[in-house]
């Protein structure tokens, strides 16, 4: 059984007994890219669950990205502050994905370069905002991970 077998299984099972309790729960999956699955969203978006996962980036995602890039570079030069531009788009990847999804593209350029990054979601952008679903939705993520750490 390959990874992203053994994951929607997990999920299959950790949703199920979610769903037992409170069945009309929002539930929500987050996670690094090594879940940004075709396998794991698809099971997702046909059993009611959303997701934000990371995307990991690649030439065709940094073009789409290229002005906000360029732009956030322009912003930090005069200040030196680090500047951050998202950006909203539908992607489908050319051979894995069966379908276009949402994507929000961060284009940050901090004082030592550029640090794009990408996460894709089920979430619309109706529900929630490329920057508030980036900075406060899928960096939560990495916050519980520290406190998980920590115990």
């Amino acid at each position: 059984m390959d990874a992203s077998a053994g994951s929607v299984k997990q999920l299959n099972r950790v949703v199920k007994r979610i769903r037992r309790q409170w069945p009309e729960v929002q539930v929500i999956i987050r996670g690094d890219s090594g879940f940004c699955r075709e396998q794991i969203m698809a099971w997702c978006e046909d059993n009611r669950v959303d997701y934000i996962l990371g995307l990991a980036k690649n030439q065709r995602l940094q073009r789409i990205l290229g002005a906000e890039l360029q732009q956030a570079k322009e912003q930090v030069q005069p200040t030196g502050q680090a500047t951050r531009l998202f950006k909203d788009f539908q992607y489908k990847t050319k051979k894995s994905w069966h379908q276009e999804r949402r994507v929000i593209g961060k284009a940050e350029h901090l004082s030592k370069g550029s640090n794009p990054r990408f996460v894709v979601t089920s979430l619309t952008a109706e529900a929630c905002d490329a920057a508030t679903l980036y900075e406060q939705k899928y960096c939560a993520r990495g916050e519980l991970e520290n406190r998980i750490k920590e115990q």
